[in-house]
């Protein structure tokens, strides 16, 4: 899958724009919109905005905490195997010693990407902070034409770069889930 990013400064053209994406067969959970203004967003039918835990790099933070934290855990356990303080103190303290540490780095990664915009977004700030919003589309080589047709539509909406999208299965199953709940359980 591919991930196309657009501008608009238009909520009621992303609404028609998602319409006619969704009668395309394109997804609903193929296509987000990243706005500073969610109210405005969620009084829209069609359009879904991005969790704000998406909007920050907590993830990335703390997959990056967890790294740092497995190397802190590392380098105690290879200090304390090529030194003698286990026979004195036994190895249970410095077990200990390194599961706090990688907890601790994973926690401290997460806290910071809490604080940062998600890596993906920080081109669009900008944007952001002017009011306009990100229309994200994440979409397989068979619906480029379908996107392509789409756009060219709509003049206002305009294309500010491509980018890797989430994993095809993992959009596949969320509509999967959606679609098995509400024919289920109506």
């Amino acid at each position: 899958m591919k991930r196309h990013f657009y501008v608009s400064d238009d909520l009621d053209d992303l609404d028609r724009i998602e319409e006619e994406l969704e009668s395309t067969g394109v997804h609903r959970p193929q296509i987000h919109v990243f706005s500073r203004d969610n109210t405005a967003v969620e009084t829209h039918d069609h359009l879904h905005n991005i969790e704000s835990v998406f909007k920050k790099d907590v993830v990335h933070g703390t997959i990056v905490g967890a790294w740092i934290g497995i190397a802190l855990a590392a380098l105690v356990i290879f200090v304390t195997a090529i030194s003698d303080w286990p026979e004195t103190y036994t190895w249970m303290p410095f077990i200990f010693l390194a599961i706090v540490l990688l907890g601790f780095g994973a926690w401290s990664g997460g806290l910071y990407g809490i604080q940062v915009p998600h890596r993906d977004f920080k081109r669009f700030e900008s944007q952001l902070r002017d009011g306009k919003h990100v229309f994200i589309v994440d979409v397989d080589p068979q619906q480029e034409t379908s996107l392509e047709r789409v756009v060219s539509r709509h003049p206002r909406l305009k294309l500010a770069g491509t980018g890797k999208a989430t994993p095809r299965w993992i959009v596949m199953g969320q509509h999967n889930i959606k679609k098995f709940t509400s024919e289920t359980f109506p």
